[in-house]
């Protein structure tokens, strides 16, 4: 027995020696030391810049200086991991049962860089990594190394990883994808068969964004396997989450959900600064779907459910990560209010819009932010109950909104506005200076619905059908209306104009007050500088028709029209033909009969009466000399002719002596 307990005392003697050696060894001997086993172990190089302290019992473990860790030899010159100061814990009696238990990583300043190329991260390590092989004394029979069975080693776990203040980059294939600055990063694996927990985070304008992950499979993610993944980020202005599944190369495809309080300072978060969202279109916002992530930038998101701001819709989309981002969707919505969605609008009412000059009659000299029309590329297919935007409101549509470059050109197949439907494209292109532009067709319109809405106009109603082509130009209501050019055509069925009773005004000279119906009413038009004019105008009543003529100011938001009677057949034609001039504002015009033009006629009619008088005398006064009947100008030059001839003959039979 006592040479037992002499044995046992040698034993701890000795070791008490050598750990007493290590502790009083000089600390660049200790890194020294630690470098070749590292190196030995996993291939890299470790530099200490300063001393190293170890503790032996019952965490093994080291602190030091300046570090660094290479990289792997197919990755980048930079180290992998380099940091002011790093401590290091590994579970002293885990260790002795050959597991790596490893107590702490803390690292102060770090930077850690991840490179992963043709499926290779730079953060698998083993020995074979030194390109030293042991083949024994050369025996041809010796297996590869390719081809040795893999060793049996323990399992390793981490308790707790601490990063502050770190950098993190992530390279793929060479090309950087992510360099984050400022980074505090906890994580946590104390099991191989527990999940691995990480929580992050970064300053970013605004605040912080705040990440936690688990992965419930780490060695099946490290050995490239597709694994779950639950995710939650916070950030200024709103949170997102995703549950499930990712791999190495980062491609994901699981449940996601985004929610925002104010969608701006979220995306000032991620470096998207200065972007305005209109309202309605998500200053706040809940979205959420299937989401799949590919490691080449694409996001495709199905049974897609996006509340936006008061509005909702349901669909599909992909998008392209780029800037701007190119979006494709397929999108139905019930009822869609985008009243407040265009900064600077006005109401026709008279508004200003946001404190602006206002322009005669309304149009608003507010400038339009048209800068939405460049946060994104691509098409977007809408089908909607109804659309409400600034002073109109859309039935149901289906409509097709392309944007490329700050262009804009919606689709309508077809929308129903006005009680009809509207066929074609309107454009809007902000490249260089704003412009609006269209092609339409409209059928079954109601005509005294859209000329309120437009234009303030109440007293002709009817359902209209037409073309319109239009072009515009400006930066304001006013400017783009001054500046309207383009051409159409009008067909409106039986309607009624309120404010004068062209019947009696024909009839009696009398046309105020009352109502005008007529059964139709044809016109084309053409637009200059803001200003339509129509020579056109045919309209059918009862009792007569109307020709009209004239400028509607749609700049100006005024009229100088004049409608002039072609034929009557009222009071028993006792009648007199009165045209009728609208001039004036459009809010309140006047309209009166145009004596001007009844003057005018009457004189032209004088005119022609004593013109027929001289001539008819004229004609009289040659048939008594001439002593012939002549009833018109042609029968003159006859008749000098046969004159001229009887004389002739008379003469010519006096010369011969004949009579």
């Amino acid at each position: 027995m006592k040479w037992l307990i002499r044995i046992l005392f040698i034993l701890v003697a000795v070791a008490g020696l050598v750990i007493g050696a290590l502790l009083l060894m000089p600390g660049d001997k200790l890194g020294k030391i630690l470098a070749e086993q590292v190196k030995a172990q996993t291939g890299r190089e470790l530099t200490f810049s300063g001393d190293v302290r170890l503790s032996f019992w019952p965490v093994l473990g080291m602190e030091t200086g300046p570090v660094t860790f290479g990289n792997a030899p197919w990755a980048s010159s930079e180290p992998m991991l380099s940091a002011q100061s790093l401590a290091v814990g590994v579970d002293a009696s885990a260790l002795l049962a050959g597991d790596v238990r490893i107590r702490r990583v803390v690292a102060e300043d770090p930077v850690l860089r991840l490179e992963l190329s043709q499926g290779r991260g730079n953060w698998e390590m083993s020995a074979s990594q030194t390109g030293a092989s042991n083949t024994g004394s050369g025996n041809s029979d010796a297996p590869a190394p390719n081809s040795a069975a893999p060793a049996e080693t323990g399992t390793v776990t981490l308790d707790r990883l601490e990063l502050s203040k770190a950098r993190l980059v992530y390279v793929e294939n060479g090309v950087p994808q992510m360099d984050f600055s400022g980074v505090d990063l906890k994580a946590s694996w104390p099991d191989v068969t527990a999940p691995m927990k990480m929580s992050a985070s970064m300053p970013v304008p605004g605040g912080a964004v705040e990440v936690d992950l688990e992965i419930p499979d780490l060695p099946a993610f490290s050995s490239g396997a597709v694994t779950p993944l639950v995710l939650g980020l916070t950030a200024p202005g709103g949170e997102i989450s995703f549950d499930g599944r990712v791999n190495l190369a980062g491609e994901m495809d699981g449940k996601t959900h985004v929610r925002t309080t104010n969608t701006d300072a979220m995306l000032a978060a991620f470096g998207q600064g200065g972007v305005s969202v209109p309202m309605g279109l998500g200053r706040v916002a809940d979205v959420s779907g299937h989401m799949t992530y590919t490691k080449d930038g694409r996001i495709s998101s199905r049974d897609m459910r996006a509340v936006l701001d008061q509005n909702s819709f349901d669909g599909a989309a992909d998008i392209v990560i780029a800037s701007p981002p190119k979006i494709t969707a397929r999108l139905s919505t019930g009822d869609l209010d985008l009243t407040q969605a265009t900064a600077g609008s006005a109401p026709n009412s008279g508004g200003t819009g946001g404190g602006g000059k206002q322009a005669p009659e309304g149009w608003s000299q507010a400038p339009i932010d048209a800068s939405p029309l460049s946060l994104a590329n691509g098409t977007i297919r809408l089908k909607a109950n109804s659309i409400a935007i600034p002073d109109m409101t859309f039935g149901p549509s289906d409509l097709s909104l392309s944007l490329d470059r700050s262009r804009a050109v919606l689709k309508m197949e077809p929308a129903t506005l006005f009680s009809g439907k509207l066929t074609g494209e309107v454009v809007a292109n902000n490249r260089n200076g704003l412009s609006v532009g269209g092609n339409l067709t409209a059928t079954g319109i109601d005509l005294k619905q859209a000329l309120t809405t437009l234009g303030g106009v109440e007293r002709l109603s009817g359902t209209a059908s037409g073309t319109l082509q239009f072009l515009g130009v400006g930066q304001t209501e006013a400017q783009i209306m001054r500046s309207l050019s383009g051409k159409g055509s009008l067909d409106v069925g039986k309607g009624v104009i309120s404010g004068f009773d062209l019947d009696r005004l024909m009839g009696r000279g009398e046309g105020s007050g009352g109502t005008t119906v007529f059964n139709s009413l044809t016109a084309t038009y053409t637009i200059q500088d803001g200003n339509l004019t129509n020579n056109d105008l045919l309209m059918q009543l009862d009792n007569f028709r109307a020709d009209g003529a004239g400028r509607v100011g749609l700049g100006a938001r005024d009229i100088d029209y004049v409608f002039t009677p072609v034929a009557l057949r009222a009071n028993g034609g006792n009648g007199i033909a009165v045209p009728v001039r609208i001039k004036g504002p459009w809010s309140d015009p006047s309209i009166k009969p145009d004596l001007s033009k009844v003057i005018e006629a009457a004189t032209e009619e004088k005119l022609k009466e004593l013109e027929q008088d001289a001539k008819d005398k004229a004609l009289k006064k040659v048939g008594e000399e001439l002593n012939t009947t002549i009833s018109d100008s042609e029968q003159v030059e006859d008749a000098l002719k046969q004159k001229l001839e009887d004389e002739a003959k008379k003469g010519l039979l006096k010369l011969l002596g004949r009579d």
